[in-house]
């Protein structure tokens, strides 16, 4: 009986430690900055448990309330021993956004982690 216990903890830990259970890819902190009349800097920050090629947050996007995106930052590589990381992009907004959704992406389990809400500096 021990031995059947061993060999299911055994199984647990090895697909426990696969890359299905990294988890997906959260975006914790937005800091919006006005540059020009409709040009906003976006500088956010994301957090995965990026593992190599196969595997990492490659990108991050803002959206507008509606869902419709109105840019996204792609992410060139991994960042195993970064995390978390910030990156920027600045983007020019429609006048009558208020607020936007960002959310973030990874390779295997595309989109899904946390995601923020921000209002859009006047």
């Amino acid at each position: 009986m021990k031995n059947i216990f061993a060999v299911i903890f055994c199984c647990v830990l090895t697909f426990a430690s696969s890359p299905v259970f990294a988890g997906e890819v959260d975006v914790i902190d937005v800091k919006v900055v006005k540059v020009d009349a409709d040009v906003f800097r976006f500088s956010v920050t994301v957090r995965h448990a990026d593992e190599g090629w196969d595997h990492y947050a490659d990108r991050w996007e803002v959206l507008d309330m509606d869902g419709n995106s109105l840019g996204s930052r792609v992410l060139m590589h991994p960042h195993v021993d970064e995390q978390p990381f910030t990156r920027s992009m600045t983007l020019s907004l429609p006048m009558n956004v208020k607020k936007v959704r960002v959310r973030a992406h990874d390779k295997l389990h595309e989109y899904g982690g946390e995601e923020m809400v921000v209002t859009v500096p006047e």
